[in-house]
């Protein structure tokens, strides 16, 4: 038996894989792999048939016992990840392997934060590893922080294909969905094989160091930034690497990781206060000892903390640079964190509400048109106005924190030939006609997310900015100022785009707003605190949405059918989910109604490349894409794992601007089964 050809050039592709990226292997010749070994090959075992032509492994006296010589780094984009080598301790990942199946087998809430305070501080502590920005985003099947617009872009598939790969040439990616299909999520999976990990080095004198975190963290990033022609093959290359070095523990979690599924049952409050009492017991047990008002001071000083720990998380959105500062700084620290122009936050939204709520609940109301568009934050500091002359052109973010400004060029235009000053705005982009009258949603969406053809879309779809927040202007964070205030500063950098406020402290009044408001083509109005500081993520009582339209649903695409007919090759049907807690979802219904043949190629050229798994026409689907529908009413029912279903669900659209974290949750579907409004 010889081996030539594509196999011999795998083999040795794998072999230097195995090695680590950085090192390349000298004097083979890919010409000659590829003809017969009885013409100059390579035989089975690397013999060498022609001995006079030997151009195969040979020791050089240079690094490695096989003959290797580093690689530039120009030449490969993965030395960094597996040559990593730092003098700092490194927390190995199979200790944080061992940590996560503890964490996930902890069924006490209180218990699982004090075990996430442990890893923390052994990820983190003075005098040891320094890995706690990189554990603490980890936990949460992160590697960059969420305003960090960076991803990964491996799907389901390309990861199942690195795991076959990894596990032997036997394997293959129809073995591992098999496995999937039984064993329900991919983790289970990557964990039930045999990888190579560094036992097959031994031959090759001292192998290689096991895994770090920092090690798959340098893996990761750097895969993230390879596109371009043959990245996918790359991509499978680097994640074939890893998983040949793991052990199983080791491999659950980086599968989970790669998905960003890591099912421990630790969601971002456990880790906010795991943060607190990692880094922060002692300064929380010193201001404790302040108290004298007759209240528990350590109860008392443990809430300051955590409300430290949240506070910095709200103008950060990096559990990581939290971490770090909660350590290094403590309380004062993360008290004086703030806002940066360019990194955007997540935005105050609102809960349903009416009139009579907002007048009971606020005295006098600030009242704003609800405007049928879809929201944008922008950053802004003129080259004027910026230390040293460098400014940060318009930059727009999406609700999910997006950077969507290449696809928004005019709102770009408008703000840099009108603002002075650095800030940072909430607002909605609208689509309008030539009129100026506002345009249904999915107009808007039909310029949001586009990377191609924009001027022509600008022609065809024209776009308005309402701002109608400011949260930092000329150098001063306004979160904490009252709503008053900050529309006042909002009309002082930016009068032309923002939006009119009136003040109101009876229903009728309300109601005449909203009267204006619908004859304007508008969606109907908020109803604001005008003393509420501005915080950022909170769904609170201070913004309330009133609209008088249908009631629809934000639901989770977690599921699909193929379709029938000339439909046959797209999606024909969707299942839905709904919140559950956790990054779960809970079945609710299914859709089809609504749906254009061009809609479904859109949804299923989009969903495609997250399909988990297929069974005859079903389909399963890692939650990405949030859909609006409509329905006539909600009902109690068996048939889906919420325990109620849409009656009559229709699709109005594709909610472009939300992630699946800001789908509705069970419990708003609960309370409209209840009582039919919120």
């Amino acid at each position: 038996m010889v081996v030539e050809g594509a196999v011999a050039e795998r083999l040795l592709d794998d072999f230097r894989l195995l090695l680590g990226a950085g090192v390349e292997l000298v004097g083979v010749d890919r010409e000659r792999l590829a003809d017969p070994v009885g013409e100059g090959g390579l035989g089975a075992h690397g013999t060498v048939d022609d001995p006079g032509r030997q151009k195969g492994l040979r020791p050089t006296g240079g690094v490695g016992a096989v003959g290797t010589r580093p690689v530039r780094p120009e030449t490969d984009p993965y030395r960094g990840a597996f040559a990593e080598r730092s003098r700092t301790p490194r927390m190995e990942f199979a200790a944080f392997a061992e940590r996560a199946e503890r964490l996930a087998a902890e069924p006490a809430d209180i218990e699982t934060t004090r075990l996430v305070a442990d890893l923390l501080a052994a990820a983190g502590g003075r005098g040891k590893s320094d890995d706690l920005a990189t554990v603490t985003r980890f936990l949460l099947g992160r590697v960059f922080p969420a305003h960090d617009t960076r991803t990964l872009d491996v799907g389901p598939a390309l990861c199942r294909e690195a795991i076959a790969r990894a596990a032997g040439p036997n394997v293959g990616a129809a073995d591992v969905e098999e496995r999937l299909a039984e064993a329900g999520e991919i983790g289970a999976v990557a964990a039930g094989f045999d990888f190579g990990g560094q036992r097959g080095l031994a031959a090759f004198g001292e192998g290689r160091d096991r895994l770090t975190v920092a090690a798959v963290d340098a893996a990761l990033r750097e895969l993230a930034a390879d596109a371009g022609d043959g990245s996918e093959s790359r991509k499978r290359d680097a994640l074939f690497g890893l998983f040949n070095r793991c052990e199983p523990a080791e491999a659950k979690l980086l599968a989970r990781l790669v998905l960003g599924e890591m099912r421990l049952g630790v969601g971002e409050g456990t880790v906010r206060d795991a943060i607190a009492e990692a880094f922060l017991a002692e300064a929380s047990a010193d201001d404790g000892k302040e108290g004298n008002d007759g209240d528990d001071p350590t109860l008392r000083a443990r809430d300051e903390a955590a409300a430290a720990v949240e506070r910095a998380l709200q103008v950060t959105n990096d559990y990581g640079r939290v971490a770090v500062l909660a350590r290094d700084e403590g309380l004062a620290g993360l008290r004086a964190e703030g806002l940066a122009v360019g990194r955007p936050v997540q935005a105050m939204l609102a809960q349903a509400g009416t009139a009579t709520d907002a007048v009971e609940a606020f005295g006098e109301v600030a009242v704003e048109t609800k405007f049928d568009g879809a929201r944008v934050q922008v950053h802004y500091v003129p080259e004027s106005a910026a230390e040293g002359g460098e400014g940060l052109g318009p930059r727009v973010y999406s609700r999910n924190m997006d950077d969507v400004t290449d696809a928004l060029p005019e709102v770009v235009e408008y703000v840099e030939a009108r603002v002075s000053v650095p800030v940072i705005l909430d607002g909605e982009v609208v689509a309008v006609d030539d009129d100026g009258d506002p345009l249904p949603f999915q107009e808007v969406l039909r310029r949001f997310r586009r990377k191609h053809d924009v001027d022509r879309m600008r022609e065809e779809v024209g776009l308005r900015l309402h701002a109608f927040d400011c949260l930092h202007a000329d150098g001063e964070d306004l979160l904490d100022e009252p709503l008053r205030a900050r529309h006042d500063l909002l009309v002082d950098v930016l009068p032309d785009a923002a939006a009119s406020v009136e003040f109101a402290d009876d229903p009728e009044a309300i109601e005449v707003a909203e009267a204006a408001a619908l004859d304007a083509g508008h969606e109907g109005v908020m109803l604001k605190n005008p003393d509420a500081a501005y915080t950022p993520g909170d769904r609170g009582r201070d913004w309330l949405k009133r609209k008088p339209d249908v009631e629809t649903l934000d639901a989770v695409v977690v599921g699909a059918e193929w379709g029938e007919g000339r439909r046959a090759e797209l999606f024909g049907t969707f299942l839905l989910g709904v919140g559950a807690g956790d990054d779960e979802f809970a079945t609710i219904g299914k859709v089809a109604t609504g749906l254009t043949d061009e809609a479904l190629a859109d949804l299923t050229e989009r969903l495609k490349p997250h399909v988990v798994s297929e069974d005859g026409t079903e389909i399963e689907i890692r939650p990405e894409a949030v859909l609006e529908v409509g329905y006539e009413e909600i009902q109690t029912s068996p048939t889906y794992s919420s325990g109620y279903a849409l009656r009559f669900p229709r699709f109005v659209g594709v909610r472009d601007d939300k992630s699946v974290g800001d789908a509705d949750s069970l419990e708003r579907v609960a309370r409209l089964a209840g009582d039919g409004a919120e």
